[in-house]
């Protein structure tokens, strides 16, 4: 395995980070990237790091979900922007306690168990809060890449900040994932 430094692994939220976010989606067929999702997975390929998805899905605890319709909408996502090194989701809902669900950083540290990789070695991608607190609680680096449901206080908390996916890729890859962004209006936007 490749890498830049110490970082040897980017991994990134699913909805609302890697794809438009379709609350409970069980679809394959609405699964569309956010705009800058192939060109960033792009480059921290050709830079030689690990790739993986980490995608709370309460839906499955809420019986919005099935199990199925999860692993479909990762198959899409894999499709249209993979392959993806690992993947990990939870299917708890909020109130059932697990070591999986974002904040907790139980994903992370599956994810870099399956990659071989200290938590040091990866760096998060998400859309909110939780996903900089599940990175901070596993040791890892994390950038948030703002969109319309981004709090403001969300942004305000978070080390790094970059206005899309690409923009926290090149950060990543420019400071080895050790340098700091604030862009307190940045969100990104899905596409049109």
């Amino acid at each position: 395995m490749g890498g830049t430094g110490t970082l040897k692994a980017v991994l990134f939220d699913r909805d609302g980070t890697l794809v438009v976010d379709v609350p409970y989606n069980g679809d394959p067929q609405l699964v569309r990237p956010m705009d800058s999702a192939r060109s960033a997975l792009e480059l921290v390929r050709r830079a030689g790091l690990a790739t993986g998805v980490l995608s709370n899905q309460s839906g499955v605890a809420r019986g919005l979900l099935t199990l199925n319709q999860v692993h479909a909408v990762n198959q899409r996502v894999d499709e249209l922007l993979g392959p993806f090194d690992v993947w990990e989701f939870c299917p708890h809902g909020p109130a059932d306690g697990c070591d999986c669900r974002k904040p907790s950083p139980g994903m992370i540290l599956a994810a870099c168990s399956t990659l071989g990789l200290h938590p040091s070695q990866v760096a998060f991608v998400g859309d909110i809060g939780t996903d900089v607190e599940a990175a901070t609680a596993a040791g890892s680096q994390s950038i948030l890449v703002p969109t319309h449901v981004t709090r403001t206080e969300e942004i305000e908390a978070a080390e790094m900040v970059a206005e899309n996916l690409l923009a926290a890729v090149e950060l990543l890859l420019d400071t080895g994932a050790r340098g700091t962004s604030r862009k307190a209006d940045a969100r990104q936007d899905p596409p049109v």
